[in-house]
Order: C-alpha cells, then structure tokens, then sequence
C-alpha cells in the first residue's frame, strides 16, 4: 500500500469535496472560488501525475491498481482536458447557481476517468464505470430544458443497461478465472469459450458506452445537443478516455481463445462508418460535433484491435486520444464562444466578425479530419500504422475512406464561416453588432488550436 502512488487521484478527490463544500458556504456571486479550487486541483493532479511519471513503475494495493505510463498519459490528458472545459465553461456558467456543483462533478467524473485508465483489478473495474457515469447523469441533466432532459434520460438508461452488462461481464469473469487481478486472466485460456466470450461481450458492453462507440453510441448526440455547452464537451470527451484505456489494459491481458481482436476491428469499422454517414444531414453544429465524436471512436479502437500483438499499439492510441480531447474540446469552445448561433447557418460571416474564432475553427475542425500538421493527422497515421502491421489491412482502408468522407461534413461548418453574409442578414458575423464572442470560450479557443498545433508538430519531430 503507498497512497502517495495514488497522489494524482487524491488531488481531484480532494478538490471535488471541497468544490462541494465550498459552494454550500459561499455567496452565489462569489462561486468563482469553486472554479479555483477546480483548477488548482487539475494542475497539481496533472503536475503529480508528470511526477510519478519520471518515477517507478508500481503495482499498487495488491495488484489493483497500476502507477505506469498508460496511467500516466491518462491522468495528463484528463487533467488537460478537464481544465479546457472548465475554460471554455466560464461565460456559461458564471453566477449561476449550479457552479460548483458543475465543477464538483466534472472532478468526479474525471477521477472516474483515471481509475479506469489505471486499474487491473475487475472489481476496481466495476468501481470506476459507475464513478465516471453517475456524475456524468447529473452533468448532462442540469440544463432544465426539454432536450436537456431527454439527453439526461438516454445517457442514464442506456448507462444503466450497459453498466449491469458490465457487472454481469465482470462476475462472470471473476468466476471463470477465480481472480479480479488482470495479471491472473490467463487462466481464462483453460475456461469453456462460451462463458468467456460472453462475460468479455459484457465487459465490452460498459466500455464501449464509454467510448461512445456502438453499439452503444446512441446517447452522445443527444447529450452533444440537449446539454449545456460545458457537460457536452466534457461528455464526449473525458469518459473516452478512460474507457478507452481501460478496455486496452484488459484486452492486452486476455487469452486468444476467443476471437476478440477481429470483433474489435469490426466495431471500430462500423462504428467510425455509421458516425460519419449520420454527421451529414446534420444541420445543429453542436449534434454534428455528437456524430463526429462518434466516428472518432471508430478510429480510437483501431490500436485497440491490436492490443499486445503491435508494441506501437499504445503510443498510437495516446497520441490519438491527446489529439482527439484538444481538437474536440476547440470545436466546443468555438460553439461556447458565440452560444447564439446553434445551426451551422447561423456560423455566414463569422470569420469576418470573429477571425480568431474562425481560426481556430478551422485548426480543430481540420485536426478532426486529420490534415497536417496538427494532432489528430499524427494520431490518424500511428493507427493506420499499427492496423496495417497487425493483419488488418481491410480496416486501415475503411479507415482511410471515411477519413475522405468526414472532411466533407466538416466543410459544411467551414465554409459558412467564410461566406460573406447576405446584405441585410441578422446574423452579419460582426463582433461589434450585438453578437459579441464569449471572452473565456474564445481564450480557450486560441488556447486548443495552439496546443493542437504544438501537439502535431512536437510529437511528429520526436517520433521523427
């Protein structure tokens, strides 16, 4: 037992209880002593995690619990991504009277987030699904509308359905093999196929609602859409993260008795297909981004397929998942900078307007798509590669193919942004028209595109 290996954890627990406490005691118009508390535990969880990172590897509490750096990058990327959403939050969330418990539960479910990406037990397993979700429920249901609702009640049932899938699958496991250790799942090799696979199909049930990949995708466009702009953009970004990590730790541990890595790769090839053919009738830019986030996990199971037989299967899935936050964090900033204009329409002018949000606009948007030099394009080509080099040539190609096809939704969203807007338009894209941008979604704006460039451009010269 070494608590001190659980630092990282620690620091955002800490911060959420006391966000929560906070917040009961302090006025309404002063909520923005919460927020500090929020970020200076997401900077002192990320910093502790850079630390531990130069340290040691450890097995913490019996073999539960793993301090190494497929931990490590998700501590990072979840501290990263956590402090973007709180940036990108700020204008809308301000003086309201839900605050800190916005800010409570983005700790929470973050710190769901890293014990998925960091446990080797089936129990802790079941353990981090439930704390990752049960926050996220409440995030998505605080906007009191009717879309709001109706977002808040997918994510729950089809939560609750895939979280008993996942708990069946665990027990089921935890039976078979007669340990929750990832270490002794080898056992599972001498175990009747049937009971393994379907305790596997179950685990992959939970996970996959993490990932908001299918088949249990159905809740991320809604929540995209009917969520404030702050649960959107950490719903269908942060939970991929740990679910994604978390499904390659335990993979990388299961016996080839079953065929798991084919049915992987045939998830990612649907998964990332479907997100794409429904991103296009899309007219709201927020559901699009839903459907968009969809078809990325598509692309995210892709090292996932090739877990312990590709070495390069985990920097490629980091990389890509370190791409993926910031680029779709940018996006969602872009939607929280000018909040009056849900519709893609609504966007005619804006570079005229807004040319820094339209910058940075482009720069997500693209690095979605994958177009040197940013981020997702180094995350895209590491995947391709360690498909290919595991036997799956087919999905690397369906890969490529939907890679052309997203980039033509995206222009949808681009190119209104640079249109001249019709004489006489409401909506002239000009910033001093009544239609001023958010100033702390606009500065998280900047603050994505420049680090989706930074990322691109400093792990392709390392990598080089």
């Amino acid at each position: 037992m070494n608590p001190l290996g659980l630092l990282p954890e620690l620091l955002l627990l800490a911060g959420a209880v006391a966000c929560l406490l906070t917040g009961s005691f302090v006025a309404q118009d002063r909520q923005w002593v919460s927020r500090l508390i929020a970020v200076v535990a997401l900077v002192g969880s990320g910093i502790a995690a850079v630390v531990a990172f130069a340290g040691p590897v450890l097995s913490l509490y019996t073999g539960s619990y793993a301090a190494d750096g497929l931990t490590a990058a998700g501590r990072i990327i979840v501290a990263v991504s956590a402090l973007l959403v709180i940036g990108l939050g700020v204008d809308e969330l301000a003086g309201t009277e839900r605050e800190s418990e916005t800010y409570t539960l983005i700790l929470l479910a973050s710190l769901g987030a890293v014990v998925l990406a960091g446990t080797t037990s089936l129990l802790v397993l079941a353990v981090g699904f439930l704390l990752a979700s049960i926050p996220l429920y409440a995030l998505i249901g605080m906007q009191r509308t009717r879309l709001g609702a109706e977002a808040a009640m997918k994510t729950y049932l089809m939560g609750a359905f895939t979280g008993i899938a996942l708990l069946l699958g665990v027990t089921m496991l935890y039976g078979l093999a007669g340990t929750s250790r990832y270490s002794d799942l080898g056992t599972l090799a001498g175990a009747p196929v049937a009971a393994v696979a379907a305790g596997l199909a179950g685990v992959l049930a939970g996970l996959m609602f993490k990932a908001g990949a299918v088949p249990a995708h159905f809740w991320v466009p809604d929540a995209a859409q009917g969520a404030s702009t702050t649960a959107a953009a950490f719903a269908t970004t942060v939970p991929k993260i740990g679910g994604f990590l978390a499904l390659f730790r335990l993979l990388t541990v299961l016996p080839t008795t079953i065929d798991w890595p084919l049915l992987v790769a045939l998830l990612a090839a649907v998964t990332m297909t479907l997100g794409n053919l429904a991103a296009y009738p899309q007219t709201d830019a927020r559901r699009l981004l839903g459907w968009s986030t969809v078809s990325q996990a598509g692309y995210l199971l892709m090292p996932v397929a090739v877990a312990g037989s590709v070495p390069a299967a985990v920097p490629a899935l980091v990389v890509y998942l370190a791409g993926y936050a910031v680029s779709n964090l940018t996006a969602f900033a872009v939607v929280g900078a000018l909040p009056t204009r849900p519709a893609l329409s609504d966007y005619t002018g804006v570079a005229r307007g807004h040319p820094w949000l339209a910058v940075g606009l482009v720069v997500a948007l693209l690095s979605l798509v994958g177009t040197p030099p940013t981020a997702v394009f180094l995350g895209k080509l590491a995947v391709f590669t360690v498909a290919w080099d595991g036997g799956f040539w087919w999905l690397t190609v369906a890969a490529a193919v939907n890679t052309v096809i997203s980039l033509f939704y995206y222009l949808r969203w681009i190119g209104p942004a640079f249109r001249a807007p019709e004489v006489g338009a409401p909506s002239s894209g000009l910033g001093s028209d009544g239609d001023p941008a958010a100033p702390w979604a606009t500065a998280t704006t900047l603050a994505g595109a420049l680090l989706i460039l930074v990322i691109g451009v400093g792990a392709g010269t390392l990598g080089g």
